[in-house]
């Protein structure tokens, strides 16, 4: 299931979030190989990590398979202070905006050739569950060109920001990426149920 971590309750998900900053230093620095990015201590926290952000983790048990952030728009985030090149016309903002970030799971919880891992899927069906309750239709996120097709044949909208980059080494581009309830039932007709996948103290409908 996954769990949504805050400044409200991150105390209580402090282990969580060790094993989370973990994986994301074990993917992004030593698989990726962002350096900038490499710490003694083998966790990957940076400036956003902060009171705003919205982490959710995958747990089984209390293992983290996966996990990914969210940033409001209406603040500092990534595409704003640290890649805003990668955004050609005016930047999107709003409310119903977030940055999807920091998207990583462990290489044997992930899918193989074109379908989702049900740790992906979960994943993905956390974001599109979790804006639908909250009024968020709209992510941006940097990525590789190559997810272009697997967004839109998963009913995702995509809109590309600007043209790809090279970046640390991997070409990386802009894009939003809308949703609606289409979306949401293309990814559970995908794994097969149509339950949802935030733990039940954190979803605000049925």
């Amino acid at each position: 299931m996954i769990h949504l971590v805050t400044a409200e309750n991150f105390g209580t998900y402090a282990s969580v979030m060790e094993q989370a900053f973990r994986l994301r230093h074990e993917v992004f620095v030593e698989e990726m190989g962002w350096e900038a990015l490499r710490r003694r201590d083998g966790l990957e926290i940076d400036q956003f990590d902060s009171g705003q952000a919205v982490h959710m983790v995958y747990l089984e048990g209390s293992r983290v398979l996966g996990y990914q952030r969210m940033l409001p728009t209406t603040a500092p985030h990534l595409l704003s202070d640290v890649m805003p090149e990668l955004c050609e016309g005016p930047r999107p903002q709003g409310e119903h905006i977030w940055e999807w970030t920091r998207y990583c799971v462990p290489k044997e919880h992930r899918e193989r050739g074109r379908k989702l891992s049900p740790v992906a899927n979960a994943l993905l069906s956390g974001v599109v569950e979790w804006g639908l309750d909250r009024g968020i239709d709209t992510v941006i996120i940097q990525m590789d060109p190559l997810w272009l097709l697997r967004l839109v044949q998963l009913h995702f909208m995509v809109t590309p920001l600007g043209f790809p980059r090279e970046m640390s080494g991997r070409d990386t581009m802009a894009v939003t990426a809308t949703f609606n309830w289409g979306t949401l039932q293309r990814l559970r007709e995908m794994r097969g149920d149509s339950e949802s996948v935030l733990a039940a103290e954190f979803r605000r409908t049925g």
